[in-house]
């Protein structure tokens, strides 16, 4: 490292102070697009999961089987079995925590069903997806919005994992897990390509954590009851 390139340069003479940027944003975008499609397949299987008991066994034993698999471990399969790409990861992760947010919205839509204002639209002749989407859903957004942050950590995180392991993004793309498995072949004479990408990792997990944790904090009535 110097005044001209604060974090040095890699084994090629690239800056990384670029580099890690450029992986900002890769991993921004991985998170994103998971924490997309799990708000949308998550809250359709979990909403269809909590409401109508037909479909919740058979959902949530699909979810139990998926969830009965190290989340690492079958990133890992399903990123080998499509092939390593930006796609692939997304998809890979989405499958893997499709299943907790799935889970988290059902216990939700399982309380609220069973409300007092929910039965009385039922009695006054409400249909099962009008109830659904206009009383049900809107009252399980909380505990919703904070997993989806969480998940959102955890597919930053994930992701550096493969591809670290050569399984995620190509090897061309400025990624936090390439740079960290490009920069360990020279970790005795320049241990900052590993630590730098691995401490810009643990501030962006840390940050995503504290804001769901915050999220919690502000969405939660029971809190806000314990702290009058």
């Amino acid at each position: 490292p110097s005044w001209e390139y604060p974090f040095g340069t890699d084994n090629l003479g690239r800056n990384m102070v670029s580099r890690v940027l450029w992986g900002v944003r890769l991993s921004l975008e991985i998170g994103l697009w998971v924490v997309i499609l799990n708000a949308i397949f998550g809250v359709a299987l979990g909403a269809a999961s909590g409401y109508f008991r037909r479909l919740d066994g058979v959902l949530m034993r699909i979810a139990d089987a998926l969830m009965a698999f190290p989340s690492v471990l079958l990133a890992i399969g399903l990123a080998a079995a499509l092939g390593p790409s930006v796609t692939t990861v997304v998809i890979a992760l989405a499958v893997v925590y499709l299943p907790r947010t799935a889970r988290v919205l059902r216990a939700s839509v399982l309380v609220v069903r069973e409300l007092d204002y929910v039965q009385t639209a039922r009695a006054c002749g409400a249909g099962d997806l009008r109830i659904l989407l206009r009383h049900v859903l809107p009252n399980c957004m909380a505990p919703l919005i904070v997993q989806l942050s969480f998940v959102f950590a955890y597919a930053v995180l994930s992701e550096a994992v493969l591809s670290f392991l050569g399984l995620g993004a190509p090897p061309t793309t400025p990624s936090w897990g390439i740079l960290i498995a490009e920069g360990r072949s020279y970790i005795r004479e320049a241990a900052w390509l590993t630590a730098i990408p691995g401490g810009a990792i643990a501030v962006t997990v840390l940050g995503l954590n504290l804001l769901g944790d915050g999220l919690r904090d502000v969405l939660d009535p029971r809190l806000k009851v314990d702290a009058r």
